[in-house]
């Protein structure tokens, strides 16, 4: 429906779509060859498959634009199709290899499971880029005209000038009236949007999330009705004795744990330790290790729970070896996941040190500046802690669970974080140089910042709506799935985009360009003179009507 709106031909809705599954489906081909060779998470298909069909269609889209623009001004087929690749083409080359750079930044966290991830998610990026820079030209070129047959009647015509050019023109003379009260506002939503990320809670849901009714639900739900709620979540402690056959050493750990607050019993029981001591092999086979089984009092993903986790290390433990010279060392799947999450959020500053460092790098290499680089790279961190406040607000809180089908809530799952970023940073990067990249060449052209801001969003301000609106589609029609981590990545990298494209780029993005001025463009002249041309877009003997419109109303 949104191609449709976009390109009022039923054909040209339709090509970027084909040209986007088949990007898929060699890239699917490329996760089971790879997975051949590493370890790739069962959901990592899925997950490669939602970014891969929104970003290949994204892409197509740019293409099929610049092709339609180029056909309605008089080319041919070839020459238009050809002249698609080398404006729009560089711009997907670009955007792809942002998201690219991103996703390699996962391999910082040298775990295996992110560079599962990694591979499945940068095998099918890629596979859907090389379809749009070559297949879909090549299409594009065998169909001629007919690419664009079946229009609309909101489609437009050959020689017609785009009314939403003049709308986005209009738009940006609205933010500039008075730009600080749109950046304003557009900040304290971001910010509201964000508070909930100050109770984020990292970990792995437990059954309790499982839809009702279902093997796995009824069977947690059994269990904790019996048992109580720790039995689905119980620690293993190992006791490393300080010499062979050291029943002191052993009761000392076992009373010291079962009377620690937060414990509902530990097996064995300190009422039944003379039982097991009298076993001969109680300790092993050479007598220095004993075993603790402790059920907690509360459910496998209460904060209690990881509570109790760090009391018996970092309390329990120091004791027990002071008093007697034994060392315990607590195991079980809760302890794995506590640990697992540690260790993301230990290497979460870097990987984002990392991504947005090159990020910026590359963005001022583009533009030439200093300050746009970095409002680009400090409001991506803005949409990401939105979007993850908004992930908070379901996942944790419950809001709007009923509506998505959400079974219950519980901590979000520690890896989301790190890959959410990796995926919506190189969104952003693209969306900012979409529209970036029309006010640079304004600038350069009339030295009038006010006219490169309008110029940008008129020229830019409808395809990145539409390409996040395609986005944002494509993502939370993941949601609905009952797998809840596919549920979860579409909520988080629905609202990220959204967040990200509507009001960052489009509201933020350039208020705070027409407040700042010239200041924009600021850069060192001895760096200004080492940095090499890059070039995106092209030049202005190649603007369109629409950016036409704009310069001359400036």
């Amino acid at each position: 429906m949104i191609l449709l709106l976009a390109f009022g031909s039923l054909v040209a809705a339709g090509l970027p779509i084909v040209a986007a599954i088949l990007g898929l489906a060699m890239g699917q081909m490329g996760v089971l060859i790879a997975a051949n060779f590493l370890d790739v998470a069962t959901f990592a298909p899925t997950l490669a498959a939602m970014i891969g069909l929104g970003v290949g269609i994204d892409y197509s889209l740019f293409v099929i634009n610049r092709f339609r623009q180029a056909v309605f001004a008089g080319r041919d087929a070839k020459a238009a199709a050809m002249e698609s690749v080398e404006t729009a083409g560089r711009a997907v080359l670009f955007a792809g290899s942002t998201v690219i750079i991103a996703l390699l930044g996962l391999f910082i966290m040298r775990i295996n499971f992110f560079n599962g991830l990694a591979v499945a998610s940068i095998v099918t990026v890629l596979f859907v880029m090389l379809s749009a820079l070559w297949f879909l030209p090549a299409l594009l070129s065998l169909l001629g005209t007919k690419s664009l047959a079946l229009r609309l009647p909101w489609g437009k015509k050959r020689g017609q000038v785009h009314p939403e050019g003049k709308a986005w023109a209009h738009y940006g003379r609205f933010l500039q009236r008075k730009p600080i009260i749109p950046a304003l506002v557009s900040i304290v939503i971001v910010v509201v949007l964000a508070i909930p990320l100050l109770s984020l809670r990292l970990g792995f849901s437990d059954d309790s999330g499982k839809a009702p009714g279902t093997p796995l639900r009824t069977a947690y739900d059994l269990m904790a009705e019996g048992f109580g709620p720790g039995v689905n979540g119980p620690f293993f402690v190992a006791v490393e004795l300080p010499k062979p056959n050291d029943a002191a050493a052993y009761a000392a750990a076992v009373k010291a744990i079962e009377s620690s607050p937060g414990v509902a019993s530990t097996l064995p029981s300190s009422a039944a330790l003379p039982i097991v001591l009298a076993n001969p092999t109680a300790f092993g086979a050479d007598g220095t290790i004993g075993t603790i089984m402790v059920t907690p009092d509360s459910a496998p993903q209460d904060e209690a729970t990881d509570a109790l986790l760090s009391n018996l290390r970092e309390n329990v433990n120091p004791q027990i070896t002071a008093q007697t010279g034994a060392k315990l060392y607590v195991g079980g799947q809760q302890a794995i996941i506590s640990d697992f999450t540690s260790v993301m959020t230990s290497a979460l500053p870097l990987f984002l040190l990392v991504v947005v460092g090159l990020g910026f790098l590359a963005l001022v290499l583009l533009f030439h500046s200093i300050v746009v680089p970095l409002t680009a790279a400090i409001t991506s961190l803005l949409s990401f802690a939105a979007a993850m406040g908004v992930t908070v607000a379901v996942f944790q809180w419950g809001w709007l669970g009923d509506v998505i089908g959400l079974a219950g809530t519980g901590p979000i799952f520690p890896f989301l974080p790190i890959m959410v970023f990796a995926i919506l940073f190189g969104l952003s990067m693209d969306y900012q140089v979409f529209l970036v990249t029309r006010m640079q060449e304004e600038w350069s052209r009339t030295g009038d910042n006010s006219a490169s801001v309008r110029r940008g969003l008129a020229g830019s301000g409808r395809v990145v709506v539409i390409a996040a609106a395609i986005m944002a589609s494509v993502f939370l029609a993941f949601v609905p799935d009952k797998n809840s981590m596919i549920k979860l990545f579409g909520v988080s990298l629905g609202s990220a985009v959204i967040i990200d494209a509507f009001i960052i780029r489009l509201i933020f993005i350039p208020s705070i360009m027409s407040i700042l001025g010239k200041a924009n463009w600021w850069l060192p002249g001895w760096l200004d003179r080492i940095l090499p041309k890059v070039q995106i877009e092209p030049g202005e003997d190649e603007v369109t009507d629409d950016e036409q419109l704009v310069a001359s109303k400036a």
